[in-house]
């Protein structure tokens, strides 16, 4: 099992109704992606177009998620 911390912003917290969650997968070697599936949340256009920072640092889709990492999705924001 490998649990990650989440956190939404802008329209992702919109979606989920929450700022933060705990997504526990089974297994290991899951990347985004698959965790987004898990969550049924991979084809919400939102998460779709939004960017990862995982631990801090800017990352894809394709990242491995392990044990303890945290995962922030940011959604594109607007302003000027």
């Amino acid at each position: 099992m490998v649990a990650i911390k989440v956190r939404f912003f802008a329209a992702a917290k919109a979606h989920t109704g929450t700022p933060s969650t705990t997504w526990t997968l089974t297994g290991t070697g899951r990347t985004i992606d698959e965790a987004l599936i898990a969550a049924d949340l991979y084809n919400v256009p939102v998460f779709l177009r939004s960017s990862f920072l995982l631990n801090g640092l800017a990352t894809d889709r394709t990242a491995v998620l392990t044990d303890g990492d945290s995962l922030d999705v940011l959604p594109p924001f607007a302003g000027g």
